[in-house]
């Protein structure tokens, strides 16, 4: 009898560790699926009613002003014309009477571009003795093509320059005119040392904001970026912060896996890193973008669980970033002093 109680009590215990041991196991396995578990939107619903099956879920996204500073208003950019000897190539063609708008549509050449550079034709309208691009009902006593000395891809070549030189020849004859067209040479080589300036002093900045514990689902990002004035951009997976002038590109950019984005079931995707993006030149240093790209992924990174850190996955330091800013502010003053200030459109042509 003894013997057999002794045995029941031992049989009791394994019986006992054995549920402690299978508890544990559980927790871990629900810790470990919590963590692995993208983080979810919040859904709206009416306080105290109860959500009908068939009712679809929405994001509450909260009516609150972004975390920014407003910036200072804009004054209003003048208006000029397109083209602009600075960065262009120009050719004048000399007409021998008036030229309708309708005329100088039907003249123009199927594309814009020469190779890869962007080509215009502007008229100077008769009336309002302004150079355009041509309309209707309008007549124009001159006109002037241009071809784009350098942008991103490189400066304007021989060929490229041949191209321009066709095209404008084409149009001025079918409008009756005479184009006078500057050395090729020397317009080869202002190519060259434009587009060697550009280069150096092309900057396009990112953050990378990375998930410490839990991942987040798109949603979930979407959410959280809209609450420091983020919309939707034009591709999946993207978000900007718009700028202060209307027409103008972006302050920044935020930007997550397509595919994710793209997904049957968005709110299942797993996204553990996600890019903010600053295109220096296209942005007008008056709305402090650098100071709204620091505020932005700090918000986001408080309020997300992520950390900030560089493409390599290294944390990014607060006095590193002092050091970028400080760089910056030079790098605007020589934009500035080459009559190409950030986010000017000349800057925005030339940067693209």
């Amino acid at each position: 009898m003894t013997g057999g109680g002794a045995l029941s009590s031992f049989t009791l215990g394994l019986i006992l560790l054995g549920a402690l041991v299978l508890a544990a196991l559980a927790a871990y396995n629900t810790w470990t699926s919590r963590r692995n578990t993208p983080r979810r939107a919040q859904m709206a619903a009416a306080a105290g009613a109860p959500v009908s099956a068939r009712q679809e879920p929405t994001l509450e996204v909260e009516r609150q002003e972004p975390a920014f500073e407003a910036a200072p208003p804009l004054p209003v950019p003048e208006k000029k014309p397109g083209l602009d000897a600075l960065i262009d190539v120009l050719a004048a063609i000399g007409l021998e009477g008036v030229v309708s708008g309708e005329a100088a549509l039907a003249a123009m050449p199927p594309t814009r571009r020469a190779g890869s550079k962007p080509f215009a034709i502007e008229g100077l309208n008769e009336r309002s003795q302004q150079w355009e691009t041509p309309h209707p009902g309008q007549r124009y006593v001159a006109f002037q093509a241009g071809v784009q000395l350098a942008n991103r891809v490189g400066a304007l070549n021989e060929i490229e320059y041949s191209e321009f030189v066709m095209k404008a020849q084409a149009f001025a004859d079918a409008v009756n005119g005479m184009p006078d067209f500057p050395e090729m040479l020397d317009e080869v080589a202002r190519a060259r040392e434009l587009d060697q300036f550009a280069s150096g002093h092309d900057a396009q900045l990112s953050f990378t904001l990375r998930a410490r514990q839990a991942a987040w689902s798109p949603g979930y990002v979407q959410q959280h970026a809209a609450r420091l004035g983020f919309v939707a951009g034009a591709l999946p997976g993207r978000m900007v912060l718009p700028a202060a002038t209307v027409g103008a590109p972006p302050l920044l950019g935020l930007a997550f896996d397509t595919q994710a984005a793209m997904a049957d079931d968005p709110e299942q995707s797993a996204l553990r890193l996600l890019t903010l993006s600053l295109d220096v030149p296209q942005v007008d240093r008056r709305e402090q973008p650098f100071l709204r790209m620091r505020e932005a992924a700090s918000a986001l990174a408080a309020a997300m669980d992520g950390v900030v850190t560089d493409d390599n996955g290294q944390p990014i330091q607060p006095q590193a970033l002092d050091v970028i800013g400080a760089d910056l502010e030079q790098l605007y003053d020589t934009l500035d002093s080459r009559d190409l200030a950030a986010g000017s459109p000349l800057a925005r042509r030339l940067f693209s």
